[in-house]
């Protein structure tokens, strides 16, 4: 470079520094000042040989990136000068150590955390994206914002990165997608999600984004007009009750429209609310949602309000502190309209998220507002408790949690609880405690008993039975939604194996003794390979729930005691001993079941060449234009893709082992009427630990009765033991499967 571009360049740099301080939201003290301008040099210091790809300096990322932390979300002093040092440590002599030394333990302790987050290598087995996402969520035990630093380094990498290789671009807006733009929504970095979503689109499905964004330039003109017609009429009216506020257009993003576009399979010109009408009025505290309620009834006035769309977001603000009232109105020529309206600071808070809290707060944020923070924190904690979760789920889950609407129920005392749409009674419990959630019952919604898969709705108040003999089953988990019910049921049915497979290891131990077979690791092992099983767990809850018998044990002794013999009759005869074999083949075949969807239905599908996943793999089945259903590992290279861009066409799987799984069967019964029978032989069902009644039906005529029984049971052991027992009660005659 020549002396007068280097030139040009350092005045740039330093148009730059001036800028930062300028745009800063939140008033910086003299302290403050030194702080960002020692951070400032100590970067420029350490990036002052490095380039970016579009050639400028590289210092220039640091800057905008701390720019973004400053305005855009509005962070304190630490902040910015952590994100003019995000990059420091990972890329120049500088060590953390320097940091500590020359900035204090907070600002080394974000910086650290980031480059953490920097460092991740790809783990062979989990998915890069799920694993950093969950590594990164750790970090919040050091601080915050670490993860909010890092939103605003993406957020400068979207917008700069038309000089990377096309395949870079994909990757890196498929991670947004995924990642960034859900953690920036809980935030409640509104803007940021918004830009995050429209540039993740503009690299991963350009030919969209540049038709949507044509159309809507060319649609500009005639909506400005249209939004200046309809917001005449509300500006005469609150003209004339002398309120101080601004009005503000807002077209739909891209992102949302084209989402809209997917879901609804409509055209763009179909897609009804394609703005929406921003009214942010001036207001003493004490006065806002008077305000709101009286801008609310003068815009109805004018305009015909949709019942069903109005969002009251003032009474229950958002948990991530958003306030406002959105009403979608009839406008002239019959087109829906979205109001939204807020007082300036409820603005602001939409707009930076909780640091717009501080400045209301002159100093000190009151308990209330930090509270909210805490809060937010100590949820992510809560879904990061369980380290044995699989990563793709964890963030499967936690996606689902980020993204979704919240909907507000109330306790039986009348206290309000914030719970993501779609939760259900069992995620209300775990969310009051986890003692609660794991001795649920059953539930009431509005004093009427409802299941526990019933979807919860805004405004309802629910009350959680418990009784201490409940305990957690398998079909919870199709029940919860919340990533903290699903991790403690996922510990609680984890716990109870282990306590089956302990009684399990004790029957085997006494049955290897009969069979004069030590009880050691060699013979366990051994069990282990002869039924095709993973690990002793297995074997031993095998045992424990009886799907391991008898006969199953002398079959695996005689195979060891013949094992030379059968040996060389192999040798001999192609075909090995039947019954072995057969046994065999019989849990391979029941282990290799695929199935799909929450109701576990057994598809058609085809196994994906690019992954080839198989059996006991993360899956998920992709519904294909062509192919029907192919399924893909969750931690696929195309997997990413497929999210980000067909999440509609995604649909559950899961390889089964039946052996683990619950069948459902129905027996009938047959015998003389007498008092108490109906007692007796609910008394033997209920007193077999591992059998569920599902449906009960007597009939009684002359003395005789007849009744069916549904029951849901392990295995075909356990069934036969309650036929026979059923069969020695007094009175019965007949007991025979359906």
């Amino acid at each position: 470079m020549t002396e007068a571009a280097i030139a040009k360049e350092n005045k740039q740099i330093a148009r730059q520094y001036k800028e930062l301080l300028r745009i800063s939201y939140q008033t910086l003290t003299e302290e403050d000042k030194k702080l960002i301008r020692k951070a400032f040099d100590t970067a420029v210091d350490a990036h002052s040989d490095q380039r970016r790809k579009s050639g400028e300096a590289y210092i220039f990322h640091p800057i905008a990136v701390a720019k973004i932390v400053a305005s855009e979300i509005g962070l304190d002093a630490t902040s910015i000068a952590a994100a003019l040092l995000h990059d420091v440590v990972e890329d120049t002599r500088y060590t953390l150590n320097d940091l500590r030394e020359m900035f204090g333990e907070q600002v080394a302790k974000i910086v650290d955390g980031l480059t953490k987050i920097s460092n991740l290598k790809k783990d062979k087995d989990v998915s890069l994206q799920a694993e950093n996402f969950r590594k990164m969520l750790l970090t919040l035990n050091d601080d915050v914002r670490v993860i909010i630093i890092k939103i605003a380094d993406r957020l400068h990498n979207m917008q700069t990165m038309d000089a990377m290789r096309p395949d870079k671009q994909v990757k890196i807006a498929s991670e947004t997608l995924y990642i960034y733009a859900p953690l920036a929504h809980r935030i409640g970095l509104y803007n940021i999600k918004t830009e995050l979503e429209d540039l993740g689109l503009k690299y991963t499905e350009p030919d969209v984004y540049q038709e949507i964004l044509t159309k809507m330039k060319e649609s500009k003109e005639e909506q400005d007009a249209y939004i200046k017609q309809f917001t005449k009429v509300i500006q005469d009216s609150l003209d004339k009750e002398d309120f101080d506020y601004e009005i503000k257009g807002r077209p739909k993003s891209i992102y949302s429209i084209n989402r809209k576009i997917k879901a609804q399979n409509i055209s763009f010109d179909e897609v009804y609310d394609k703005f929406a009408i921003r009214i942010i009025y001036k207001s003493e505290p004490s006065q806002e949602k008077f305000l709101a309620w009286k801008i609310y009834s003068i815009v109805t006035d004018h305009f015909r309000p949709n019942p069903t769309r109005l969002r009251d977001w003032i009474s229950s603000p958002k948990s991530t502190g958003y306030e406002a009232l959105h009403i979608t109105v009839m406008g002239p020529k019959g087109r829906w309209v979205e109001v939204q309206i807020r007082s300036e600071r409820m603005n602001e808070i939409a707009e930076k998220g909780y640091a717009a809290h501080y400045k209301y707060k002159q100093g000190k944020p009151s308990q209330k507002e930090e509270g909210g923070f805490e809060e937010w924190v100590t949820r992510l904690q809560e879904a990061l408790e369980n380290p044995e979760i699989n990563a793709v789920d964890f963030v499967e889950q936690f996606k689902l949690n980020l993204y979704s609407k919240e909907i507000f129920v109330f306790t039986p005392q009348g206290d309000l609880k914030s719970l993501p749409k779609g939760s259900t009674p069992l995620d209300f419990a775990f969310s009051i405690h986890t003692e609660i959630g794991l001795h649920t019952r059953g539930a009431r919604v509005n004093n009427k008993l409802v299941p526990l898969s019933h979807e919860l709705k805004s405004g309802d108040q629910v009350e959680i039975i418990t009784s201490d003999s409940a305990k957690p089953n398998i079909n919870w988990l199709d029940y919860a939604n919340t990533a903290r019910a699903r991790a403690k049921i996922k510990s609680s049915l984890k716990e109870e194996k282990k306590e089956i497979a302990e009684e399990g290891k004790a029957i085997l131990a006494r049955k290897l003794k009969a069979q004069k077979i030590q009880f050691n690791e060699k013979s366990i092992n051994e069990l282990v390979l002869f039924f095709n099983l993973k690990t002793s767990l297995d074997l031993f809850y095998r045992v424990g729930i009886g799907k391991i018998d008898n006969q199953m044990l002398k079959d695996f002794a005689n195979s060891r005691s013949n094992a030379l013999v059968s040996y060389f009759k192999n040798k001999i005869r192609s075909k090995p001993s039947v019954s072995t074999e057969v046994h065999k083949e019989e849990i391979t075949a029941k282990y290799d079941q695929l199935v799909f969807g929450k109701e576990e239905e057994k598809l058609e599908y085809k196994l994906s060449n690019c992954c080839n996943p198989i059996p006991g793999d993360n899956v998920f089945g992709f519904i294909s234009v062509n192919d029907g259903i192919k399924v893909h590992k969750k931690d696929c290279p195309n997997a990413l893709q497929l999210q980000s861009n067909y999440a509609y066409r995604i649909i559950q799987a899961k390889w089964i082992d039946s052996s683990q799984q619950d069948f459902v069967a129905v027996i009938k019964l047959q015998g003389i009427d007498n008092i108490g029978l109906v007692s007796e032989v609910t008394q033997e069902i209920s007193s077999n630990m591992h059998v569920n009644m599902k449906n009960l039906n007597f009939d009684s005529s002359d003395g005789i009765f007849s009744g069916r029984i549904t029951l849901v049971v392990k295995n075909n052991n356990i069934l036969n033991t309650i036929i026979q027992r059923l069969k020695k009660i007094n009175g019965i005659d007949k007991v025979s499967r359906e």
